[in-house]
């Protein structure tokens, strides 16, 4: 049995729990409560629920749990993607921050890049922040891109695969810790089941479906 929690936040809850500890043994007799509060708000921020992933053919799943920002057409001068579809999820901090892989796939390329922390939700955030990008190569040879995005309590990208690895869909392949943002880049050919406004859930909501 695994542990429904990202290791990433062991360190956190740890120190919660003993802060918790301390003041309720030195401090007042309520002195414990904010950092009680704090270490539950900490466990659940890295909360990593088993899930059961979906297997419908020709299924897109969403790599994030959030609340869909943007559905728009790429022109080819995009950045991350030919000509395409654009899907944008942010996660609040109340959201389970795992990330998964929205289709089976090996990873030909990650590309780390700098940047700002503008608030997650700005579409500047897209082009500006520090980001991650993962490039997955489908059986068939039609690419997907992932791109993970760091917010403005978002300050740090975690990504637990690397180049070459074949991994099937809804693996879960990193976090972003304290808020963010995920854009999912599709080719040509999708037929949409989201829209936005609609609410996601990493590896088990549809994104959408091959043509």
């Amino acid at each position: 049995m695994r542990l429904p929690i990202a290791r990433q936040g062991l360190p956190y809850i740890a120190a919660g729990l003993l802060l918790v500890v301390l003041l309720g043994a030195w401090g007042n007799r309520w002195s414990f409560i904010p950092a009680l509060l704090l270490a539950g708000f900490v466990t659940a921020f890295f909360r990593d629920p088993e899930r059961k992933i979906p297997l419908e053919k020709g299924a897109i799943l969403s790599p994030a749990d959030g609340r869909v920002l943007l559905v728009e057409p790429q022109g080819k001068e995009g950045d991350a993607a030919a000509a395409g579809l654009k899907i944008s999820i942010f996660m609040s901090v109340f959201n389970c921050h795992v990330n998964r892989l929205p289709v089976t796939g090996t990873i030909r390329d990650i590309c780390y890049t700098p940047g700002c922390f503008y608030a997650a939700h700005q579409e500047r955030a897209s082009k500006q922040n520090e980001q991650n990008a993962l490039r997955l190569e489908m059986e068939d040879g039609r690419e997907v891109t992932v791109v993970q995005i760091a917010g403005l309590i978002a300050r740090r990208i975690v990504c637990w695969v690397k180049v070459g690895d074949r991994l099937p869909a809804g693996t879960r392949f990193g976090l972003i810790q304290f808020g963010s943002r995920v854009d999912l880049y599709l080719p040509p050919g999708i037929r949409l089941a989201v829209r936005r406004g609609d609410r996601v859930k990493a590896g088990l909501s549809v994104m959408g479906y091959w043509a």
